[in-house]
């Protein structure tokens, strides 16, 4: 069996090559031949002991899916337009390419939507329609497939099959932030202050999960905490694998995050925990499972505590397995 894995890898996200490494991890142990569409090949074929080819090279699309029995999906929000209409054209044309040249599709583990534009809402529809597999991760993905008539798995995110280092909580406060085009910088300070006010006797760690999205606004938030105390003690974690953010997270007593993987961690650790609200997966989450959310503008800082919840979660491969033979 050779399975090509498509999705959001090679670009040093956090959460996407963390559900890639598990991915691949639970493939190569049922004996598949996994190869990556990634932007960085060398980089994931390093990282993951796989075979890599270059997301966007167009001319040889055609032959790379051929050499391959199945194509994977997935996961994470890739059948989305908020981010990008392009990322989703790109996306869909992957898994069209598979079903012309009459491929085995499994759509892994997704968050589907928002969808805003039509065309392309009917598009993902009637594509979705014809793959041979079709798992979810949130509810609400799972609501909008049953009013399309489109039958999912609803599972858990990939993440919660991992084997985490020992929470060990050691007095520090977690920060994670990423460039958003509605997120002020100068509403920062609501959280800056809220930080200074609530912990000034913890160790403040911020956490840049993607550095081309992530560095410059942790720095910039270090600089906002120390202003208003320079005594206070901070830094900005940056380039670490994602092994070494894991290690990291698992000192933390508390955090106020934006990525929708740094919270699945702390509810994985039951680390005290706020989420920004940035997108609808972040909103998603907080609701079901009960996580304090704050605004992006971070109008409601003072309203809202960090809350200790741990949340224990077996992935479900076997109907994924099943499909896959």
């Amino acid at each position: 069996m050779k399975a090509l894995v498509s999705g959001y890898y090679g670009f040093g996200n956090f959460g996407d090559e963390l559900i890639l490494s598990c991915l691949c991890s639970h493939l190569k142990w049922l004996g598949v031949d996994v190869s990556v569409l990634s932007s960085n090949p060398k980089i994931t074929s390093a990282t993951n002991g796989v075979n890599a080819y270059y997301s966007f090279d167009f001319k040889s699309l055609f032959s790379t899916i051929s050499k391959h029995d199945v194509l994977i999906s997935g996961g994470g929000s890739l059948l989305q337009d908020v981010t990008s209409k392009k990322s989703l054209i790109y996306y869909l044309l992957i898994i069209f390419v598979a079903l012309l040249l009459r491929k085995k599709v499994l759509i892994f583990a997704q968050g589907i939507g928002p969808i805003n534009n039509s065309f392309l809402k009917f598009l993902t529809k009637l594509i979705l329609k014809n793959c041979t597999y079709v798992s979810v991760r949130d509810e609400k993905s799972h609501d909008l497939l049953s009013l399309w008539k489109i039958d999912s798995d609803l599972l858990c995110d990939p993440v919660f099959s991992l084997c985490l280092p020992e929470h060990s909580p050691s007095n520090i406060v977690g920060i994670q932030l990423r460039e958003f085009h509605t997120l002020d910088k100068n509403n920062l300070k609501f959280l800056a202050q809220k930080i200074i006010s609530n912990y000034s006797d913890k160790k403040i760690q911020i956490f840049s999960f993607q550095d081309k999205f992530d560095f410059e606004i942790s720095k910039y938030f270090q600089n906002l905490l120390l202003e208003l105390n320079p005594n206070i003690e901070v830094e900005v974690l940056h380039a670490l694998t994602y092994l070494e953010i894991i290690q990291k997270m698992s000192n933390l007593e508390i955090i106020f995050a934006m990525r929708y993987h740094a919270l699945i961690l702390a509810l994985m650790y039951g680390i005290k925990s706020v989420a920004i609200n940035y997108d609808i997966k972040v909103e998603k989450l907080s609701n079901e499972v009960n996580i304090p959310l704050v605004n992006i503008d971070f109008s409601n800082i003072e309203e809202v505590e960090p809350k200790n919840i741990k949340i224990t979660k077996t992935f479900d491969w076997a109907r994924f397995d099943e499909f896959l033979k």
